[in-house]
């Protein structure tokens, strides 16, 4: 009970901040004017004398956590189906740009053969992004045109190409840093952002599961080199890289052995193939960086 009792807390509080950080979307976004920090915090503390202004974040926060729940629930689903021991997702709150540092699940037994633990790691990106892409293509068919918008705010969000071609398709001949994207894309965003994340076959990430279960041991050395590779992109196009590198370098880098000399079938060397197609419409190599204006 004391368990569930925490997993309910903390979707309760992470419901609550990406709720408030969506209010400031909101406002933001009716106005046409950019998302900036002093102005977000202004309209999330007013809901102190105003409660009601809560509603208005409601479209990003409830975008926003359903895209995490089905990414975790594909994991934790596919655990329950191969008698994997697993918690029920955590959900992280935290008072970021986004409300949240996302949401995981805690494995805790070993998975014995590759296919197990192929099946795990790809059920999450692929449940993530099925939910996300028709609340992005919603989201952006909502979204507005107001000049230099993206380029205007504290930090600029990058655009993956998944968000690149659907923006083309309702928005053509409108460039890039002057569509406005409405709130429930953002959350889209976010969501494509982590599915890029996880994908990266590195460690224990999502792909890093998925790498190991297809080329076993030989994953460690990707690993090492994708990691590097982080490098450069941090030095030249986002810092959060050389975040990510850095954590990932620390905890990242082993693996469980699994003793299975099983290969992938088909099917799933199929679906390998699918899950590097997501990683790259999902990827963008400066997806946050702050604008000195």
């Amino acid at each position: 009970m004391r368990r569930l009792a925490l997993h309910i807390l903390l979707l309760l509080l992470t419901f609550f901040t990406t709720t408030l950080v969506g209010a400031g979307l909101a406002h933001s976004f009716r106005d046409g004017t950019p998302a900036d920090l002093d102005q977000n915090i202004t309209v999330m503390l007013s809901f102190v004398k105003h409660p009601g202004v809560l509603l208005e974040g409601l479209p990003f926060s409830l975008t926003l956590m359903l895209i995490l729940l089905a990414h975790e629930m594909g994991h934790y689903l596919t655990c329950l189906h191969y008698g994997i021991d697993a918690s029920p997702p955590y959900f992280l709150p935290a008072p970021t740009l986004i409300g949240t540092f996302g949401a995981f699940i805690r494995i805790r037994s070993p998975i014995y053969t590759k296919r197990a633990l192929f099946d795990v790691g790809i059920a999450g990106p692929l449940a993530g992004f099925a939910f996300l892409l028709p609340v992005l293509i919603f989201g952006i068919a909502n979204s507005k045109v107001v000049h230099g918008i993206v380029t205007s705010g504290d930090f600029i969000f990058g655009t993956p190409l998944v968000v690149r071609i659907l923006e083309g398709a309702m928005f053509p001949g409108v460039p890039v840093t002057d569509i406005y994207l409405h709130p429930v894309a953002r959350a889209a965003w976010v969501g494509i952002f982590s599915t890029a994340l996880n994908l990266l076959p590195v460690g224990q990430l999502d792909g890093g599961h998925i790498l190991y279960a297809l080329i076993g041991e030989r994953h460690r050395l990707t690993s090492k080199i994708f990691i590097a590779a982080l490098i450069p992109l941090g030095l030249f196009y986002s810092w959060m890289w050389l975040m990510w590198a850095l954590v990932l370098a620390i905890i990242g880098m082993r693996h469980p052995v699994i003793f299975d000399g099983t290969k992938m079938d088909q099917t799933r060397t199929c679906l390998a193939w699918l899950a590097l197609a997501i990683f790259i419409l999902s990827f963008t190599a400066s997806p946050l960086k702050p604008n000195f204006h």
